[in-house]
């Protein structure tokens, strides 16, 4: 695949000012930018910005940014799953991952978080893939929104439909382990049969390995 990427940009209207959001952006452009010390979710902000920069000059990462005049406040990260999950094991080049997205506190609630992932698929390369993307209950931000695990998850929902990404069954030990996790899935329209199909495999991988062991017997 050539991964190729396709800069777009957007102004969004929020009660502190209106901020842009744009990308996908390369390193060089995210240096520009001062990366706000509230986007803490995954790791301090200064070893995140870092994390932000190398995927951006993958071949398949994308960063999308929101940001004030020169400060960013939120961003979404698309990049190839991760060789160590299950998600890998294929190595389907049309399988991507939505990595991360996060908005700093003064911001939630003004629908930035949706407003990246729209810009995120205005970009029509994205209908070459496969996004995914992996919700653990754990990870989501319970303290600080007050929200319960089952509301939280409706507020995931409402967001990641924004972007076209739907809860879709699997049977991933993880993600069964706890009701409220789910797997998010959005099917490009240029998607070919045979990387769906692939792509199902993975999705009930334990299903598909039983019947193997049952097929050797």
């Amino acid at each position: 695949m050539d991964h190729t990427k396709t800069y777009y940009s957007t102004t969004h209207d929020t009660s502190n000012g209106s901020i842009i959001i744009e990308g996908p952006l390369p390193s060089a452009e995210l240096k520009k930018y001062h990366f706000h010390e509230h986007l803490t979710a995954f790791r301090p902000a200064p070893k995140q910005f870092e994390a932000l920069l190398s995927i951006a000059d993958f071949k398949e990462g994308r960063i999308i940014i929101a940001r004030t005049e020169d400060t960013i406040i939120g961003y979404v990260t698309y990049l190839h799953p991760d060789p160590l999950e299950r998600w890998s094991k294929f190595n389907m080049e049309d399988l991507i991952e939505l990595g991360a997205v996060e908005v700093i506190p003064a911001y939630r609630g003004a629908k930035v978080a949706s407003g990246l992932l729209k810009v995120s698929m205005m970009d029509g390369y994205m209908e070459n893939y496969i996004v995914i993307s992996t919700e653990y209950y754990w990870h989501w931000d319970l303290d600080e929104t007050r929200l319960s695990v089952w509301d939280y998850r409706k507020v995931m929902e409402k967001m990641m439909a924004a972007g076209g990404l739907l809860p879709a069954p699997t049977d991933d030990p993880e993600i069964i382990s706890h009701p409220a996790n789910c797997l998010m899935v959005r099917i490009g329209e240029n998607v070919p049969e045979e990387s769906i199909k692939q792509f199902d495999k993975l999705r009930f991988l334990q299903r598909h390995q039983y019947r193997n062991m049952r097929g050797g017997l």
